[in-house]
């Protein structure tokens, strides 16, 4: 059972990373952002996933630094966007992203979507600044099975994490059976479906059986399917509650019960089907 909010997963490179993280996706607000960073790392939070699109590197830099944790107990996440993609212009973005965040290196560093054609150059390039020490582990994003074997097929180095869009009503099985397969751990983005599934009766009825919140029991599933996470808040009292996840463990007929809410739904775009 994982023990605290600091507990990590080892990827295939040997880097851990924390099961728990913040996600800051849609933070516009530039105070409430690093508000939301600080807070988190306040709260015993030690990942912020965040990306070039997201249009707030600069506040989740400035969050980190009013967190109060030494950077290197930290781990960073950035993404290279769709129009970024190609050797010399990821080589670019990650430039810029690191200016924005004022940092010297990120832990973590992802291909955002599979834009058909590009993907593997951009993958050279991430290899390349891996292999510089800029960036600790590389990983991607959105990609389904086919982007990875094309990947694997083509790079010199195998992704350490796939982010994808994961929750009770898309709870991608056969994609993290092939993850796992190739030790390539899964991390979920939207993990509680930005709150569509909060009022879904199974979750509410095994949350009263826990005196939890249908959040907190869905945050808990993802963690006993060994998904990691990174629930997006701007309140101190949500940032709290979501990392509240260490002292009650579902049995295997609850982790059942929402397994079989799984209807193949996305809330986001495909990845075969995005407009890059």
């Amino acid at each position: 059972m994982l023990k605290n909010l600091q507990s990590t997963k080892t990827l295939h490179n040997g880097i851990e990373i924390p099961y728990v993280g913040l996600g800051v996706y849609q933070m516009k607000d530039p105070s409430e952002t690093v508000q939301a960073v600080r807070t988190a790392i306040q709260s015993g939070y030690r990942s912020i996933d965040t990306a070039a699109i997201y249009d707030n590197e600069e506040s989740v830099g400035q969050g980190v630094k009013e967190g109060g944790v030494a950077r290197e107990d930290l781990f960073i996440t950035s993404k290279v966007w769709n129009s970024d993609q190609g050797y010399d212009t990821t080589l670019k973005a990650f430039e810029t992203s690191l200016k924005k965040l004022e940092m010297d290196y990120l832990d973590m560093y992802l291909i955002h979507w599979p834009v058909e054609g590009k993907y593997n150059d951009t993958w050279k390039a991430m290899e390349r600044l891996h292999g510089e020490g800029l960036i600790k582990s590389i990983g991607v994003s959105n990609f389904h099975q086919h982007h990875l074997e094309d990947l694997m097929k083509n790079g010199n180095e195998k992704p350490v994490l796939n982010q994808i869009e994961l929750h009770p009503r898309l709870n991608q099985e056969k994609i993290r059976e092939f993850c796992a397969s190739h030790n390539i751990a899964v991390e979920a983005w939207s993990p509680i479906a930005q709150g569509r599934v909060l009022d879904e009766p199974t979750l509410n009825h095994i949350a009263e059986k826990h005196e939890k919140s249908a959040a907190q029991v869905i945050l808990r599933w993802h963690l006993q399917n060994d998904v990691i996470i990174i629930p997006k808040s701007v309140h101190e009292n949500r940032i709290k509650e979501n990392a509240d996840l260490f002292n009650f463990e579902l049995s295997l007929e609850e982790m059942n019960q929402i397994n079989q809410l799984n209807l193949d739904e996305r809330f986001g775009p495909d990845p075969d089907n995005f407009d890059f």
